[in-house]
């Protein structure tokens, strides 16, 4: 699967409307744990699959290449980290997580 990006044809919208872009993005599978992973701190390939339990080395080196072309993460010497980008975005996912945790409870 190619990278989203903005202004081609993604996932729920032939134009690539921006927020469907990164919606495509973050709804392939360990998109989010990862990015809510690496919110606890840089960590190295191995340290984050840890992290992440039951991903796959292919399914995490995947992801890890996808979020960084798309600006969201980024590998330093400490391992993978999240740009000022991720950090922002994590922040807006924060009260979705809240609201999720309050949305589980009526189940």
């Amino acid at each position: 699967m190619a990278l989203p990006i903005p202004g081609k044809p993604v996932r729920g919208s032939k134009s690539g409307q921006p927020i469907m872009a990164l919606f495509d993005l973050l709804g392939r599978n360990w998109a989010m744990g990862i990015i809510w992973n690496l919110n606890e701190g840089s960590c190295t390939f191995r340290e984050l699959q840890s992290r992440c339990e039951t991903v796959s080395p292919t399914t995490l080196n995947i992801r890890l290449k996808e979020l960084t072309s798309a600006h969201i993460i980024e590998r330093t010497l400490d391992g993978y980290t999240l740009t000022a980008f991720g950090k922002e975005l994590f922040e807006l996912l924060k009260p979705i997580g809240k609201l999720a945790k309050s949305w589980s409870e009526k189940f």
